[in-house]
């Protein structure tokens, strides 16, 4: 239901909120319509509480932002800021009686420019859009989240997202150049730059990406661009175990290689997959390998790192022979995690990043973990990065099983730790970790990070309840 100013409920405090956003948004901007609101209330991810907000605003300008913000101030009324809502650690799930401001219809892309290599986008633009967009010019956005079909740019930037080229290319961090920002005041900042250099001051830019939108509202951005390289050829390599996978990447790094991807999918992977997609992966297998390289003579690279997967006990290479045949096992990577959410129904999807050198034992560790609760744990792992995603496959409709996947994921945190690693290599923190971000930064890092939090935020009003 769209709400026009006779229309919204005349309760003393919804109803002067949603008089104060009408003055300054039209009226098709302001949701309040109980069964719409719900559908804006959380992310994708499990055992994360999500409250009910007052309203749901979809600006199309920076000024409308800035004045969901300055009456979000005056009233002291919590703002979480949302993309597409396909975050996995609760991030943009609504708190009680907020204003999500959702930026999806922010989706201009408002410059690309080669000789700058630089695009100038608005949050709501979804990534694969911008990459589709930046191709025509012979440019390359490189964070390829496994959702870049749906998630958008400001959502990526909000949780400092990854995806499959990382090993080679990076996150979405390295390619944020500058940011216009609405902060909680309403007022607007720029920070960065958009030349090839730049340190003037402190990098408030890189700030905010990872954020989760708790310092301020991006309203635009200026990525980096690459030229776009050639396509990417792929192989697959079987193992008779996660170890001798895990080595096999080990001697892929150390070998001085650099794929354009380096992926890994265990047997619970794989099976799934297959269940789901039909695509004839190899069953017998207790680990897959897909690599992949996008240099001027990919096949020599293919041959040199197939060699290094066979010295470290591959039973099987099999290099793809063209570029559709190496989409093809990209999409199975891909779809690894929707066909893990298909075993049991529901999925509690772990974002550990461990040093590479220690990605063997992580595997181990996963397996012992579920073992021990007699849960089925998928691992599929940006292996060349070292960030696992150890996937919980549960019944929640089950009490028991509930408790005893909650506990898996949170003793796979525990290793990650344990082995020099971090809680989350791209997913952020949001509802879901923020007990355990306590204990990885320690108190002195806790403390200085709602130091900053306070500067920014001082009433405290931008996604609160996210983090810490």
């Amino acid at each position: 239901m769209i709400m026009s100013r006779l229309e919204a409920p005349r309760d003393e405090v919804t109803g002067n909120l949603l008089d104060r956003l009408l003055a300054g948004l039209p009226a098709e901007a302001v949701l309040t319509d109980p069964d719409v609101t719900a559908s804006y209330a959380h992310d994708m991810a499990g055992f994360c509480p999500a409250g009910v907000p007052a309203a749901v605003v979809l600006p199309r300008t920076a000024e409308e932002v800035q004045h969901v913000m300055r009456t979000a101030t005056e009233l002291r009324v919590p703002v979480v800021p949302q993309g597409a809502r396909t975050g996995l650690s609760g991030a943009a799930n609504a708190t009680e009686g907020c204003i999500v401001l959702s930026l999806t219809r922010m989706d201009r892309i408002i410059e690309v420019n080669p000789v700058d290599r630089v695009a100038v986008v608005e949050p709501g633009v979804v990534n694969a859009v911008l990459s589709r967009a930046v191709g025509e010019h012979g440019l390359y956005y490189p964070p390829d989240p496994s959702s870049w079909e749906t998630c958008t740019i400001g959502g990526n930037i909000g949780t400092a997202s990854g995806g499959l080229c990382c090993v080679k290319y990076g996150v979405t961090a390295e390619y944020v150049l500058g940011l216009d920002v609405v902060l909680a005041d309403g007022r607007l900042m720029s920070t960065g730059r958009r030349t090839a250099k730049g340190v003037a001051g402190y990098d408030l830019t890189r700030l905010f990406v990872g954020s989760e939108g708790s310092l301020g509202v991006v309203v635009r951005a200026i990525l980096a661009l690459k030229p776009q390289p050639p396509r990417q050829l792929a192989l697959a390599a079987e193992f008779a175990s996660g170890a001798a996978a895990c080595d096999a990447v080990c001697r892929i790094m150390a070998g001085g290689h650099v794929p354009s991807l380096l992926e890994l999918m265990d047997r619970t992977t794989v099976r799934a997959v297959n269940e789901l997609t039909r695509m004839g992966l190899p069953e017998t297998t207790e680990a897959l390998l897909l690599a992949a390289f996008d240099t001027p003579d990919p096949a020599a690279d293919l041959a040199a790192v197939g060699a290094l997967c066979e010295a470290a006990g591959a039973t099987q290479v099999v290099p793809a022979e063209d570029v559709a045949e190496s989409e093809l096992l990209l999409q199975a990577r891909r779809s690894a995690l929707v066909a893990l959410d298909a075993v049991k129904g529901t999925t509690m999807i772990d974002d550990v990043c461990v040093p590479r050198s220690r990605l063997g034992e992580m595997l181990d560790g996963v397996e012992r973990i579920a073992d021990k609760h007699g849960l089925t744990i998928g691992v599929v792992a940006h292996a060349g990065d070292g960030n696992t995603h150890p996937t919980v496959c549960f019944d929640a409709a089950d009490p028991d099983e509930r408790r005893r996947a909650r506990e898996s994921f949170d003793e796979i945190m525990g290793l990650g730790l344990e082995l020099g690693g971090t809680i989350t290599g791209e997913h952020g923190v949001g509802v879901l970790k923020k007990e355990w971000l306590a204990r990885e930064i320690g108190p002195v890092g806790l403390e200085m990070q709602r130091a900053v939090k306070a500067a920014f935020d001082p009433l405290g009003i931008l996604n609160p309840g996210k983090l810490f």
